[in-house]
């Protein structure tokens, strides 16, 4: 089954190249990609958008950077986004992973990088 098709609103771990290196929150319904990072004064860990190929940041409080993904979880691409832009569509994109600013390098995430999710771990 392809990822796209396994993703559903809720949290995880991101893991890249098989480390663990964020929390995540996995953003898979209509209602909640519209709402995004709106709203929100900073981000701890990432959101993973899923059937999304492009983001804003009009009216964020905060620039991102962003990974735009292949329905594998491969990242095509990353930018760095300042607040009150519009980010290039990527046609080949299945989903975008968003974070604060810095963090994807930071992770070590980059083009060529593979991620997945893992589950989080029940509180303690």
């Amino acid at each position: 089954m392809r990822a796209s098709a396994r993703l559903t609103d809720g949290t995880g771990v991101l893991l890249c190249d098989g480390r663990e290196v964020a929390a995540l929150e996995i953003l898979a319904s209509r209602r909640a990609r519209y709402r995004g990072l709106l709203g929100r004064d900073d981000l701890d860990g990432a959101v993973l958008l899923a059937k999304t190929n492009g983001v804003h940041t009009f009216g964020m409080r905060f620039p991102i950077d962003v990974a735009y993904l292949s329905r594998d979880l491969r990242v095509i691409a990353v930018a760095h986004m300042p607040r009150n832009r519009l980010g290039r569509n990527r046609l080949t994109a299945r989903h975008t992973l968003e974070a604060a600013a810095g963090s994807l390098a930071a992770w070590s995430i980059a083009k060529g990088s593979r991620l997945a999710i893992g589950h989080a771990a029940p509180p303690t």
